[in-house]
């Protein structure tokens, strides 16, 4: 882990004591050619505040909108975007390539 993810993780924590609502998404895998690498990571509280990378461009807006999701009812999701998936289309990843995030609710 380096200390960009740790400082991450510590301003997700700090948002948290400070009240606010916070979601933790990472990259649990990617295949061919990806924006980001395994293990990059994004936060997000209620108020739409994101700092870090999961991807980029529109793929980022749909991992938001699940995120905003997840503060509400706490079940985290495994997503998928890809060439082969429909959603990819519509949020931009036209790369070829393939990626996990994994998005949860920090407590």
């Amino acid at each position: 882990m380096t200390s960009r993810d740790e400082d991450l993780l510590q301003i997700a924590a700090d948002w948290k004591r400070a009240g606010n609502d916070v979601a933790i998404a990472t990259v649990t895998a990617t295949w061919g050619s990806s924006p980001r690498q395994a293990g990059s990571q994004m936060i997000v509280d209620r108020d739409g505040r994101m700092l870090g990378s999961v991807s980029g461009g529109c793929v980022e807006g749909a991992v938001v909108r699940e995120a905003m999701e997840i503060m509400d009812d706490g079940k985290p999701r495994l997503l998928d975007f890809g060439i082969t998936n429909e959603q990819a289309w519509e949020v931009g990843l036209a790369c070829g390539g393939k990626l996990q995030i994994y998005v949860e609710r920090v407590e």
